[in-house]
């Protein structure tokens, strides 16, 4: 030990999880940012000085930063200023429609309001809003509010006149416009919202940078190091590149970013392209990741693609957002330009599509360890399992979405698919290595709750969904660790605390492993070390 350096930290008192399979310590040194050596306090005695500071563990767990495998940064940022419908909050149309009428009266007439998070399946009368009530509520702006799973959402007049949508329009290639007695009921699936996409406001870059930093310290307060924001573009297509290069120029990206521009017609990705960008360019705290399609929407919502019927809604099995031929020939076009791909893709008609297209693309384009991506990967066979264990596919799934959603799978597919679905235990057998995540703001990105769903397979009502799919900790801690590291090609630097690793620590404010699996929910993180710097102290430890 005398030949290393001083510690410039050195934790201690307590459990440390340095990652799956790896020796556990009560100690960890820390220098220039990074992992120099773990043990217990005494072996480490010889790398404290006396300008080293001290973390008092005090029985408390720490674990390598966790890392959200999939989340939309942006959107997070500027949802904290935003409307805000998600249950709680809002449990009942009229709660929606009296903040729409309240923000109608903050604004002024003309201004958009816009609004997400709204899950019809919790409110009251257990329906999407209609056009009509927030017509009601704010009659001379647009309005735009989207279901808390962003494939969808609810248009009122002033906002379908904005976006030329009249009452005869046609259904586009991979969206719907809902229509009750022949009448646009106001709300837009998929690709038709691309259409009222258009002609919103976008936020100016200072917004955006801003959006950045304030989801960027929101992340830290759970513990999250790193993120991979699965959507560049989704609100300013471009423009938030530069948003991105600039938080990263001034300090003001707060956590390691891995950034998935969005493909297809409207996506960003013809400007990345233009600009020189592909996978792997930047560093340790800003990088360019995959490309991301959209192969279907969400279960909840009834467009994923589903290859048998929903139980509740006769013939219909959701929706492909494109033809085979289209998606085949986007994923092949940026696999050979260089680029990681990611599909997303819920039900299992839309994972096949994704499966056979990156077969497509690397039989077309040979490269070794290419490791494209399933985002979700919701309701998948165990054929397609293993199809992709052979073809090297990273499958990226939500567990908090059992937490969230679980109860309303059960109600729209059945009992046994819902257990089938986001099968970790199986992809883990099968040696895979689901990356997990949040799709944040969608769902919490309290990755503490995807912890508890790993281990419990519990929904937010108790209800047990597919106890055969259940990991112990030390599993479920690895798929939001080092298998979120490995889906963007950074094992090498984070995932782990081994020693040379970047030290990116969370401190959660009890022992995980020494706890019922309930107490999963009820516990906090209390400390995020980035870089080796405190970067969130909840207590104020100092």
């Amino acid at each position: 030990m005398n030949a290393l350096p001083k510690a410039d930290t050195l934790l201690k008192g307590g459990r440390i999880w340095r990652g799956l399979g790896l020796p556990e310590a009560s100690a960890l040194a820390l220098w220039k940012g990074r992992v120099l050596a773990a043990g217990t306090e005494s072996e480490l005695s010889g790398l404290v000085g006396p300008a080293t500071g001290v973390v008092d563990l005090r029985g408390r767990l720490a674990v390598p930063g966790f890392c959200d495998a999939h989340e939309h940064l942006i959107p997070i940022g500027l949802g904290l200023v935003e409307l805000d419908f998600k249950p709680p909050r809002a449990t009942a149309i009229a709660q929606i429609v009296d903040a729409v009428a309240a923000e109608a009266r903050r604004l002024g007439p003309g201004a958009w309001i816009i609004g997400r998070g709204y899950d019809h399946f919790h409110l009251d009368v257990k329906r999407h809003p209609l056009r009509d009530e927030l017509d009601r509520a704010a009659p001379d702006n647009p309005v735009y509010i989207r279901r808390t799973c962003g494939h969808m959402g609810v248009a009122n007049s002033r906002a379908l006149a904005a976006a030329g949508i009249p009452e005869g329009v046609n259904d586009p290639p991979g969206g719907a416009f809902e229509r009750r007695d022949g009448r646009l009921t106001g709300l837009v699936q998929e690709r038709a919202q691309e259409v009222v996409y258009r002609v919103m406001p976008k936020p100016d870059r200072a917004r955006l940078v801003e959006a950045i930093e304030r989801g960027g310290r929101h992340c830290l307060s759970q513990g999250l190091t790193s993120v991979v924001d699965a959507g560049v573009g989704l609100r300013a297509k471009f423009e938030e590149w530069f948003a991105y290069r600039e938080a990263r120029q001034t300090g003001r990206l707060p956590v390691r970013s891995y950034l998935s521009f969005t493909g297809g017609p409207d996506g960003a990705l013809a400007d990345a392209r233009a600009a020189g960008l592909v996978t792997g360019f930047g560093d340790e705290m800003m990088r360019i990741g995959p490309v991301k399609f959209w192969a279907d929407g969400s279960a909840g919502g009834r467009t994923a693609a589903m290859s048998e019927p929903y139980r509740c809604c006769g013939s219909e099995k959701g929706m492909l957002c494109f033809e085979d031929r289209e998606m085949e020939a986007m994923v092949g076009d940026v696999h050979a330009a260089g680029w990681q791909i990611a599909i997303h893709a819920i039900g299992d008609a839309a994972i096949e599509q994704a499966i056979v297209a990156i077969e497509k693309a690397l039989k077309a384009q040979p490269k070794a360890d290419a490791r494209p991506r399933i985002e979700h990967c919701g309701f998948v066979t165990d054929r397609q399992i293993g199809e992709m264990r052979r073809l090297g596919i990273i499958p990226s799934p939500q567990p908090v979405f059992i937490h969230e959603f679980g109860d309303l799978y059960v109600d729209v597919l059945g009992e046994a698919r819902s257990e089938a679905s986001y099968p970790m235990r199986r992809w883990h057998d099968r040696g895979l290595r689901p990356a997990a995540g949040s799709d944040a703001p969608v769902s919490s990105d309290n990755p503490l709750i995807g912890l508890h769903v790993m281990v419990t397979r519990k929904t937010d009502r108790g209800r047990v969904l597919g106890s055969s799919e259940t990991l112990p900790l030390a599993e479920a801690l690895h798929t939001f660790t080092a298998n979120g590291a490995y889906s963007a090609f950074a094992e090498a630097e984070r995932g782990t605390l081994e020693a040379g690793m970047l030290a990116d620590i969370a401190v959660i404010d009890r022992d995980l492993f020494a706890v019922d699996p309930a107490e999963l929910l009820e516990a906090r993180v209390d400390l995020t070390i980035l870089g080796g710097e405190v970067r969130y102290d909840r207590l104020g430890e100092g």
